[in-house]
């Protein structure tokens, strides 16, 4: 665990890797701390606000029941389990279960339609599922394309049918006591897809391993977490890695309870009101949460939070500054992706944090900015975010796609495709996706800069750049904005915030081209899907 201290440098330097010889993420994050004493582990709020607090003492046996119920059905070390839920008890018994059992859990969004629920179940050959009765509904058309999910557990369904069984009472004919399977940090555990905004999804294979590694990146940007009566809540997904390993795990890895509530669609007063009641302290709230908790002008919660992590798309000087003005608290922005995730972010009590910046490389994790072939390039050169090998929380490698899991290496190196430039300091900066990149009269110019700037105008709620094609530029930067309530979009307004980035900026980065929407494209982890601005033109 990461403690405080004033040197950045020192802390970086002196930190080790605690790798056991055998490690197991459902042992370490539930039987560990349940000791009989009731410990709180979870505060689970259902849609009508009621709330149900459960222990690591339920988990622990709720849990050896399914992996008991699992072993029985079975299944075998290796088998894929996938898990279709939303942030629930379920959802935590299900993973803890398969880690128990030497399985591999595969987490799937509850939003995703037929042919997304098709093709990752197809890819990884999941032989069992966990859902509720509206997932059981989307996969009626597509068991005959399904050959290799034998079985079928149903959240509420009082009894069941063939090789589709009541959760509920499945659990309840088990055996509360279980041995785990013996498992090492490198054996796989986690089959996490990723948001695929360029072609089909990948799945990216962790090893058990994978939680110890995210660790330093979830307690350096939460301020050193944990503290005595910290509290963790999130809306991002469990089906994915900000959810799942960047809140309930690495929280339960120190016993710090969570509270599970995942409302259809974010509204900002009542997350306020879900912090305030149930007296959350952190969180990890993305860059879409927080723009539209500032739209909606929320009052602090009390009494307070005490720690806010935010990534996926920078912040900007303006949100940080609107963040820390409405909730005393600056977000740390911390940086990393489904294949190698939190290698690199903030703590603005350790370090200055500079806007803009993703902050410096989380102790454990080797950062460079590297060419194409994996040489790192000199301070304040743009080249690709890559991360050393090894390191515990990198991926095993992509599910069956051995020559995508290549690709992803130049050298000693993970590429992770971001293009950025590391200061002096070891601060880096973040140019944009290198297939986000904008190529215009022989500039190279990456849209996050440019994003930043855009919504510091007054009439901007949200807004996206990309590059769409032009005789004579190449590419031409345009911007998709969402206005503020109330603006009315006009040409007049749009030259304005031509001429507000263009005086802020350079003459060859302010958007030639405006367009005004409702809301943009996103994936469900929230993050803007330009290539889909630039199919639009």
């Amino acid at each position: 665990m990461l403690t405080r201290q004033t040197d950045y440098h020192a802390l970086y330097r002196n930190f080790v890797w605690p790798m056991p010889a055998r490690y197991n993420i459902g042992v370490d994050t539930c039987d560990k701390h349940a000791d009989g004493t009731g410990r709180l582990a979870l505060i689970s709020v259902n849609e009508t606000g009621a709330a149900t607090e459960l222990s690591f003492d339920h988990f622990r046996q709720q849990s050896n029941r399914f992996a008991n119920a699992l072993v029985a059905h079975g299944f075998q070390r290796g088998d894929r389990l996938a898990i279709l839920l939303p942030q629930s008890p379920e959802t935590a018994i299900a993973h803890l279960a398969a880690f128990k059992a030497g399985l591999i859990s595969v987490p799937l969004f509850t939003l995703f339609g037929e042919d997304a629920l098709r093709f990752r179940l197809s890819d990884s050959g999941a032989r069992g599922i966990v859902t509720d009765l509206s997932g059981v509904e989307k996969l009626q058309a597509l068991r005959p394309l399904l050959p290799d999910l034998e079985r079928v557990y149903v959240i509420g369904a009082d009894q069941g049918s063939g090789d589709t069984l009541s959760f509920a009472a499945t659990l309840e004919h088990a055996s509360d006591r279980f041995i785990s399977v013996a498992t090492g940090p490198d054996d796989p555990a986690l089959l996490v897809y990723t948001s695929g905004t360029t072609g089909n999804p990948k799945g990216a294979l962790h090893a058990h391993r994978v939680l110890l590694g995210h660790l330093p990146g979830v307690e350096l940007p939460q301020d050193f977490f944990p503290q005595p009566h910290d509290r963790f809540w999130t809306p991002a997904d469990w089906a994915w890695v900000g959810g799942l390993l960047d809140v309930l795990l690495p929280a339960w890895h120190h016993g710090v309870p969570v509270v599970a509530h995942r409302a259809r669609k974010f509204d900002p007063l009542e997350a306020v009101d879900l912090i305030t009641r149930h007296r959350i302290r952190n969180t990890f709230l993305p860059p879409t949460a927080l723009k539209l908790m500032r739209m909606a002008n929320v009052q602090p919660p009390k009494p307070g939070l005490r720690s806010i992590g935010s990534g996926g798309e920078t912040l900007g000087a303006e949100l940080l500054d609107w963040a820390h003005g409405a909730f005393g608290v600056t977000p740390n922005e911390f940086y990393g992706q489904t294949e190698c995730n939190l290698v690199a972010g903030n703590n603005g009590t350790l370090f200055p944090i500079r806007p803009g910046s993703l902050g410096r490389a989380i102790p454990g994790h080797d950062v460079a900015i590297v060419d194409d072939d994996g040489q790192p390039v000199p301070a304040g050169q743009p080249g690709v975010i890559a991360v050393r090998r090894p390191d515990p929380v990198m991926f095993l490698g992509y599910w069956n796609n051995p020559q995508a899991t290549a690709a992803k290496y130049a050298g000693d190196y993970l590429l992770t495709g971001d293009l950025a430039r590391l200061d002096e300091d070891g601060y880096l900066w973040f140019a944009g996706r290198s297939d986000d990149l904008i190529t215009s009269a022989g500039y190279r110019i990456g849209p996050g800069e440019i994003e930043d700037c855009l919504i510091r105008h007054p009439a901007v709620s949200m807004a996206a750049v990309a590059g769409i094609p032009d005789p004579v530029r190449t590419e031409a930067v345009k911007a998709w904005i969402v206005p503020r309530p109330g603006v009315t979009a006009s040409p007049e307004l749009a030259q304005e915030i031509q001429e507000f980035v263009k005086s802020r900026l350079a003459a060859h980065e302010y958007p030639r081209h405006v367009a005004f929407v409702d809301e943009l494209p996103m994936t469900a982890t929230g993050k803007i899907i330009r290539r889909q601005l630039r199919e639009r033109g």
